[in-house]
This record gives C-alpha cells, sequence and structure tokens, in this order.
C-alpha cells in the first residue's frame, strides 16, 4: 500500500483491457474504470463505487475485523443477507445451509462461508461484465491451516494436538476446506472459453510449538493510553496492524514505546516485530503465551493489565513455508513459471499473456 509501483491491474488496463477484482490481498484501486472492483477486508481503497460493491466491502471488512469478538453488527448481517440473495448461486445453497447451521463454535465454517460467497460474488460479476483480466484472493485456507491444521487427520506427535476446549476433537477443518474448495473449483472448470490460472502464495506446514494468538480490541484507543501520537491506525490480518504518521519523527518516537513494553513475569516483549517505514510502522503482536487476567505489561509511564485491551484469536497451529504452487488451464498454460522459480514470477506470467512484454502472446 502507498508504494507507486505499478501493479499489474492497471498495467492491464493501460493495455486497453478490461479489469475486475475479488477481495485482491493488499491491492490499491488505481484503476480508471474496473469492471468491478471490492477491495480485500483489511485494504481500505475505494471499490469500483457501486452501490452492491461499497455495500458489501463496508459489511464484509466490519465482520472479518471484529471476527475474534465475535461481533457482526445488524448492518453488515442485513448488507450480507441481502448479498446472498443477489449473487449466491442456487447449486450452493445447501452447502452455504450446511455451514451456517453448524457454524456455532466452529468459526472455520464462516470463514469457508465468507469464501463461498465471495467465489459467487466474482462468479456473477464475471459472467455480467466479461473482462479481458479477473482475479479473486480466498484466505479461509489460510486461516483454517493456521489455526486447526493438528486437526487433520495426518499422522503427528501428540504434542501437536489443540486442547478440546478450543476444538471438538473429531473435527476436520481441513477436510471441511477441501470440499468447499472442490466446488469453487469445479465451478471455475466449467467456465467456457476461460484461461485459469490458481496459485497459492505461500504453503503452510505444522507448527513446532503452542502458540497463542492475540488481536488488540481497539488499536486507536491503545495507542491513546500509551501516548503515541498518530494519524490513523489499519488493522490488518490477525495480530498485524499498520499505524500512520504525521512524520518520521513520531513515527521513531512510537517505535521505541511499543519496542519497549514487556511482560513483568515472563521479560518476553509483546510488540517484538515491528517495521519502521518512515512514516509509517507495520507491527505484529508477537506474545506467544496465553495471556492471563494478571499478565501486567511493563515499559509504558505507568505498568498496566493487558488483557482486558486484547482478544484471543486462536492457538497457531500452521506456520507458512517457502514452498508454493502454481497450475493453469487453457491458454495460459505456456506462459506458467518454472519449477522452482520464485512467486514473483506470476507476474511475468501475466505479463506475458497479455503481451504486455516481449515473447507475450500474440
Amino acid at each position: 500500500m502507498g508504494s507507486g509501483v505499478p501493479q499489474i491491474f492497471e498495467q492491464v488496463e493501460a493495455a486497453g483491457l478490461s479489469v475486475g477484482a475479488v477481495s485482491p490481498m493488499n491491492t490499491e484501486n488505481r484503476l480508471r474504470s474496473p469492471a468491478y472492483f471490492i477491495p480485500d477486508p483489511w485494504t481500505r481503497t475505494p471499490t469500483d463505487g457501486s452501490g452492491w460493491s461499497r455495500r458489501l466491502w463496508t459489511a464484509i471488512s466490519q465482520a472479518v475485523n471484529d471476527n475474534s469478538s465475535g461481533r457482526i453488527t445488524a448492518g453488515s448481517a442485513f448488507a450480507l443477507a441481502c448479498g446472498l440473495l443477489r449473487f449466491a448461486q442456487p447449486r450452493h445453497y445447501d452447502l452455504y445451509l450446511s455451514l451456517l447451521r453448524r457454524s456455532r463454535g466452529a468459526p472455520w465454517r464462516k470463514a469457508l462461508f465468507l469464501d463461498l460467497f465471495l467465489h459467487d460474488l466474482h462468479v456473477r460479476l464475471y459472467g455480467r461484465h466479461r473482462p479481458n483480466f479477473s482475479t479473486l484472493f480466498l484466505n479461509a485456507g489460510a486461516h483454517i491451516q493456521h489455526h486447526y491444521f493438528f486437526n487433520g487427520k495426518l499422522d503427528r506427535p501428540v504434542a501437536q494436538r489443540n486442547p478440546a476446549w478450543y476444538i471438538d476433537p473429531s473435527a476436520d477443518p481441513i477436510a471441511e476446506m477441501l470440499q468447499v474448495y472442490d466446488a469453487i473449483l469445479g465451478d471455475y472448470l466449467r467456465l467456457p472459453d476461460a484461461s485459469l490460472l490458481v496459485a497459492t502464495g505461500l504453503t503452510q506446514v505444522p507448527y513446532e510449538r503452542v502458540t497463542f494468538y492475540y488481536r488488540l480490541k481497539d488499536h486507536a484507543a491503545f495507542l491513546r493510553m500509551l501516548g503515541i501520537r498518530h494519524v490513523r491506525v489499519l488493522p490488518r490480518m490477525t495480530r498485524d496492524f499498520v499505524i500512520e504518521f504525521a512524520d518520521a519523527a513520531d513515527a521513531a518516537s512510537a517505535q521505541r514505546s511499543l519496542s519497549a513494553l514487556r511482560f513483568a513475569h515472563d521479560g518476553e516483549l509483546l510488540f517484538a516485530e515491528i517495521d519502521n517505514r518512515g512514516d509509517s510502522l507495520f507491527v505484529t503482536l508477537t506474545y506467544p503465551n496465553e495471556i492471563e487476567a494478571s499478565a501486567l505489561v511493563e515499559g509504558a509511564a505507568a505498568p498496566f493489565l493487558l488483557a482486558g485491551h486484547v482478544v484471543f484469536v486462536a492457538i497457531k497451529n500452521g506456520m507458512h513455508a517457502a514452498h508454493g504452487y502454481v497450475c493453469g488451464v487453457g491458454e495460459v498454460t505456456p506462459y506458467l513459471p518454472a519449477e522452482g522459480d520464485h512467486v514473483k514470477e506470476l507476474n511475468r506470467t501475466l505479463q506475458r499473456f497479455f503481451a504486455l512484454v516481449p515473447g507475450a502472446a500474440e
């Protein structure tokens, strides 16, 4: 965000082609006239301007960013219900009902419900506008691996088991994820005359130790409590957030303040990962242990109890691995990256396919 580096979206549009996107991860909308553009839930950038896109992005963003506390507003629920009536494919009605009916105490099914809806929304918009280039980003698979990898039916050490209070030992979110994604991929494979590119950014492997994930309840209020001057704070996925400042001096001062926070009982830092980007900070709440009611944080002007400022998200099960996968169907196939190439080569695949560089498609 904010780097100014050309994105593939506007490069394709500049070549005279039409572009559509649903939930493109960390992508700014710099398109002059998108066929459709609905940002991901964590990125504040304009939609394509249509009423449906504005309403659905607002509802999805609220539901996703408040997911840890289990809160969805009446307005968001109404917008999503209307969106389902308008965009859900009838062939998926039974799957929606199954996920919704069994979602109580099973948050992974809410994530799969959302991915299925984003897919149906994308298919409907694609069918209506038929852009030359259209993208969809889905996150439930990564979310489920992060939080429930240990419940997959795989052989692993006893230490790699989730406690029964966290998830029913008989549940297998990995299998459920594969069933929903199988339905989604089946829809795309049935599209006539479409070239399909399916890619993972990263894969995941089981984590080596029990790690607790927490998220700040109110990021701005937390910064105010610490006396940190800032322009705005942007929550990102799970533990991450971006703080924007008036200048680099304020950013540096905030970095010193946040870096000083550690727990009194074990000396662990609260924010061990802070990326200073000049006039902004990318911060991760890295504390890996259970935060009890008596957990005291030191390093601020006065020690404070943290429990009231955070909400439990999950026990980390999966961690990112550097190996990813890509496959293609149709005319894009000859331009796929070679085995062992870096994920950045996907950009060149698209540039060549859309004849943006030498050696491109005719």
